[in-house]
């Protein structure tokens, strides 16, 4: 299994359209086996290919901070599953999705002023 989270720093990104990196981690017999950075592409991620070369790679979860509906809609159409809401060293969360802990949060950021500008991002949480 492979699973991908936005990353910075080695933790989830909040918001995946503006990771530093996504880090796909490969998963065999509950353990993990190793774990790949994917630089992410300029711009906001859902209106990138960054989708497709995730799911190119072979990965069918996707563990998030927040993330907006339209970039939800994308990444399950290509079959991979989102599970928003997670938080933390990227490890911990692979390890809590491993022993069924991670929930998806179903919290979508669907407020955009600027899709170029992380610092007048603003999410509204309800």
């Amino acid at each position: 299994m492979k699973i991908a989270i936005p990353t910075k720093d080695n933790l989830v990104d909040d918001h995946f359209g503006h990771c530093q990196y996504f880090s796909i981690a490969t998963v065999d017999n509950n353990k993990i086996v190793d774990i790949e950075e994917v630089p992410s592409p300029n711009g906001c991620g859902c209106k990138t290919d960054i989708v497709g070369t995730l799911r190119n790679k072979g990965v069918t979860v996707m563990l998030a901070g927040n993330m907006g509906q339209g970039a939800v809609n994308k990444i399950n159409n290509a079959n991979i599953r989102v599970i928003r809401g997670c938080s933390g060293p990227i490890e911990d969360v692979i390890q809590s999705y491993i022993k069924g802990e991670a929930i998806d949060s179903k919290i979508v950021c669907d407020s955009h002023s600027s899709h170029n500008n992380k610092e007048d991002h603003q999410c509204s949480h309800h």
